[in-house]
């Protein structure tokens, strides 16, 4: 199945010279090319458009000028049912497409868009939807340019517990490997991450009691490279001999075991990761998020259980941590902290441009960080209804919680802000570098909390709470709608330029443009365009399902076209999809979410828009067949 060549594929060259490279000056390493095509508005081809993560495109064709003129250009449906996360990738003149289980990829024409260049139908055991916590969702694909060594790969996860890559041009299946074992709940979700010429796969199951890990593969044979659990003893985590030398009161050595768990806890203590990575080639450093603990249940885990619920700087080559911040010691509510990682490079306070790093929280807290060592910034409220934690000490890192809202045994904690789902969730945001603005979706939603005692039993949940969740208090909690905001931040005021309520969550994540807009999707079932310096709704678009997805951007042949998944589910919409009506039921989103098949119902696919629909099939000869016959 290992099929390297000794020159760089046809589909390589064409997408570099979209980036205006020649073929003999393409650079040494993989992330080369990739920082070279994330560069151009013609491709999208990373998670996040680029390294920094910032989900931002300079194209600017569509502006808040003309944005009422977007029109559907062209759309494709996936054929697949449950929630469409994460985003296409666009490289050169193709598209590719991703769906939830079965986790089918397709490669499509943008010539001729809609038209299957080729699709892989992987078959997977039926026995992971039973493991899989929340929906059947997954995050997206990954592409590795190749080198003189090999043609390009499209890498995939599988909920199974594989990580696939693929011929880019052909879809033929090059290798694969077992990244997580679903005999124990282990399964996959995430967007697979290539750097350099390796490709970094997390790990999903904390709710399972899996002990979450990373791992690193190499990008051309899936031998692995190395890999980096979140518990358990110093090696296993791979601390460098510096780890968090600049912030030593974080915690440095021997803490990952008994001295936070109790007894080996650790080994079935959660702190998976299946939300989103951003890299820095200047510091060599990748950063991530770990997951809750387990079970939710905290009095069955005393301590602080780290490296649980913790930002992590970490070398690409080795995998050793640089830094950890633990931002939730001994979490009480399931607020796992995967989420979304974003650059960006700006002046603090005192004036001293720095490489920092902005992360909001399922928490309920966005942190600022200093990435080039993990020193605490800044820590804001997303909302402030948040009311498990008064603040967060910035000196010493830790949230000086309030404990009418702590959980445990024989008592029923109510009205704990944010709930479970967190104000912020798996959605990828974004960042406008000229307006120094992070543009945020937001879920509003509180929740009562019940803990109860439970075994542990290898590929069974591990919860050991029952929840019950409603909108916050800014929305209508008889409707059961107001769940949901957007927001535009500025990490170094801490002020918020404009928020926006939704009558859904936001759980998809944002998009911003050059053109003074930011998009995104709303469960409901629209994709929507605000006006980013005033947060003034704009236009919006009536999609087939509602949206988990997070919209992208890309310019083919002079025309800038936006393009969003649709297609309802993940854990928001866990009730409708799986037909569940018991409002604790789907770990308490059902209740939430009572009223969300009064507006959706399931359907996967993207569509695409462009200014008045242009798009290639206004030449009406674009993909006839002419016959013998004329």
């Amino acid at each position: 199945m290992i099929n390297l060549r000794t020159s760089v594929s046809a589909f390589t060259l064409a997408a570099t010279a979209a980036v205006g490279l020649a073929a003999t000056t393409l650079p040494a390493f993989a992330n080369d090319k990739l920082v070279e095509l994330s560069k151009s508005d013609a491709n999208w081809p990373m998670t996040g458009k680029n390294y920094s993560a910032q989900n931002y495109s300079p194209a600017k064709q569509i502006t808040t000028e003309n944005v009422k003129q977007l029109k559907p250009a062209w759309a494709f449906s996936t054929g697949v049912l449950h929630g469409h996360e994460g985003t296409p990738l666009v490289i050169g003149d193709k598209m590719f497409v991703h769906t939830p289980f079965p986790n089918t990829t397709f490669a499509l024409d943008l010539n001729e868009p809609g038209k299957i260049d080729w699709q892989h139908k992987p078959k997977q055991a039926p026995t992971a939807r039973a493991v899989a916590c929340c929906d059947v969702v997954n995050r997206g694909l990954a592409y590795w340019p190749g080198t003189g060594n090999g043609d390009a790969l499209i890498l995939k996860t599988q909920l199974d517990g594989h990580i696939v890559a693929l011929n880019a041009e052909t879809g033929a299946e090059v290798w694969k490997m077992e990244n997580s074992d679903i005999k124990v709940g282990s399964t996959l979700t995430i967007a697979p991450y290539v750097v350099k010429d390796v490709v970094l796969v997390g790990s999903s199951g904390a709710e399972l009691g899996v002990r979450g890990y990373v791992t690193a593969y190499d990008v051309k044979t899936g031998a692995q490279k190395w890999r980096a659990y979140a518990t358990g003893p110093d090696e296993d985590i791979k601390l460098a001999k510096d780890f968090n030398s600049k912030n030593p009161h974080y915690g440095q050595f021997g803490l990952g075991t008994n001295k936070t768990w109790e007894g080996d806890a650790w080994k079935i203590g959660g702190g998976t990761n299946w939300g989103w990575y951003a890299f820095d080639p200047d510091t060599n450093l990748f950063y991530y998020g770990s997951g809750n603990p387990a079970p939710w249940n905290e009095t069955m885990r005393p301590g602080d259980n780290k490296w649980t619920m913790t930002i992590w700087g970490r070398d690409i080559d080795t995998g050793e941590a640089k830094f950890g911040y633990q931002k939730t010691p001994h979490d009480e509510w399931d607020y796992a902290g995967v989420n979304v990682m974003m650059l960006s490079e700006q002046k603090d306070k005192q004036g001293k441009l720095r490489k920092l790093l902005t992360h909001p929280d399922r928490n309920g807290i966005v942190y600022t960080l200093d990435r080039e060592d993990g020193t605490l910034i800044s820590a804001d409220k997303l909302d402030d209804t948040v009311n498990w934690v008064k603040q967060v000490d910035l000196k010493t890192g830790i949230p000086v919680r309030d404990p009418e809202f702590a959980t445990r045994m024989d008592h029923k904690a109510t009205e704990i802000c944010p709930s479970a789902m967190g104000y912020h969730n798996q959605g990828h945001d974004s960042y406008d570098p000229e307006k120094q603005l992070f543009f945020m979706g937001i879920n509003h939603i509180c929740m009562d909390w019940e803990p109860f005692m439970l075994p542990y039993r290898a590929g069974q949940f591990f919860v050991g709470a029952t929840l019950w969740m409603y909108p916050g208090p800014k929305g209508d909690r008889q409707g059961f709608e107001g769940l949901g905001q957007i927001k535009a931040y500025n990490a170094i005021s801490g002020k918020y330029a404009w928020e926006k309520m939704e009558r859904f969550a936001v759980w998809g994540g944002t998009l911003a443009t050059a053109g003074d807009l930011v998009f995104y999707g709303t469960l409901d079932g629209f994709i929507k365009a605000r006006n980013s310096k005033t947060g003034d709704l704009l236009w919006k678009y009536r999609l087939p399902s509602g949206v988990i997805g997070h919209p992208m951007t890309y310019t083919h042949d002079g025309t800038q076209y936006v393009a969003i998944y649709y297609g309802v589910g993940g854990w928001a919409g866990v009730g409708l999809v799986f037909d569940l009506t018991d409002p604790t039921a789907g770990l308490g989103a059902v209740g939430a979410f009572k009223n969300l098949q009064k507006y959706t119902q399931m359907g996967g696919g993207v569509q695409v828009f462009s200014l008045n629909g242009k798009n290639p099939y206004d030449d009406v000869n674009v993909g006839e067949w002419v016959g013998k016959g004329g």
